[in-house]
């Protein structure tokens, strides 16, 4: 099972959006939260304290930080729609690498 942080600026908001989309399109996939993959929610603030629990982070801001060695996806598009379906496909390969 892969896990992924989801993570906006104050850890509420804006991920918990992010996180809806990703687990709907994840599902329209085949994919199932808990089985296939576990979503992780929090601030950009502790992303380096997670980041050796996971296998992958998103942000809904701009997160630049070189303390963490997990790949880092820019998730705006889950927020606007417009290339949503490329993130979908990143976060796909994750889970079947």
């Amino acid at each position: 099972m892969k896990k992924i942080i989801v993570a906006c600026g104050a850890g509420v908001v804006t991920s918990t959006t992010a996180m809806n989309k990703l687990n709907e399109e994840l599902s329209a996939r085949g994919y199932q939260e808990g089985t296939d993959y576990k979503l992780m929610q929090t601030s950009v603030q502790q992303v380096p304290s997670m980041a050796d629990q996971a296998d992958l982070a998103i942000t809904t801001t701009q997160y630049d930080n070189d303390e963490v060695k997990i790949p880092v996806i820019n998730g705006l598009p889950l927020l606007t729609g417009i290339g949503a379906d490329d993130i979908i496909d990143k976060v796909e390969e994750l889970i079947k690498a």
